[in-house]
């Protein structure tokens, strides 16, 4: 995927999931001249209250080593103004857990919460989180809730998408084949999956290209 511009203040790169693809991706923003990263997409619930739809804009991101990076106060600051001025509610508050893996079950995600006092958990953060620290560069996370604490994922269903979350029909049909129980979670998953979507869509408007940045 190449760097795309986005208007005169953004550019954007659509990573696909995982650490090293988000390290990748922002390791070529910043060669094509950011000078600021931001992580902008969709991540599962660790705590209590963060529902489906809730935007997160955390203060730390913790990886799966426990490094720990701050997200930039001012930028955080003036993404919340932006946010509230729309009237969208937001949680600015705790810590990101961004992991290699995915967190399927209710008990894994209570184990990593109580493990590192995250509200949610992401596979991406922490790898342009770790290229923003190398380079000295402002970055800031904002995320929408898909799966709450107490949703299961079917792991199954991972054979079915592929690594930019899209939908691979051929292999979905296949895994709806070897286990027709799920069909009874996908309604419920992609009512999940639309909420914050239109959660994402909101803030973005709201916050234009630069996702509330302000240049110094």
């Amino acid at each position: 995927m190449e760097v795309v511009a986005h208007g005169d203040r953004a550019m954007v790169w659509l990573a696909g999931m995982g650490q090293d693809a988000a390290r990748e991706a922002a390791q070529a923003l910043v060669e094509a001249g950011a000078t600021a990263l931001a992580v902008f997409g969709v991540a599962g619930a660790l705590a209590p209250g963060m529902h489906s739809g809730t935007l997160f804009c955390p203060e730390r991101i913790v990886d799966q080593h426990g490094v720990d990076y701050v997200a930039t106060p001012d930028w955080r600051a003036s993404l919340h103004d932006q946010l509230e001025a729309a009237g969208l509610a937001s949680r600015m508050e705790g810590i990101l857990l961004s992991l290699p893996t995915p967190l399927y079950e209710p008990e894994a995600k209570t184990s990593m919460r109580d493990r590192h006092q995250a509200m949610a958990v992401d596979m991406e953060s922490a790898g342009v989180a770790s290229v923003a620290d190398q380079h000295g560069l402002p970055f800031v996370v904002l995320r929408a809730i898909v799966d709450e604490r107490d949703d299961t994922v079917p792991a199954a269903l991972e054979a079915g998408i592929d690594a930019w979350g899209r939908l691979r029909p051929l292999p979905m049909l296949a895994t709806l084949a070897r286990h027709p129980g799920l069909l009874g979670s996908l309604p419920g998953l992609a009512t999940r999956m639309r909420r914050a979507t239109r959660s994402l869509r909101a803030a973005a408007i709201a916050t234009g290209n630069g996702l509330g940045h302000e240049p110094p």
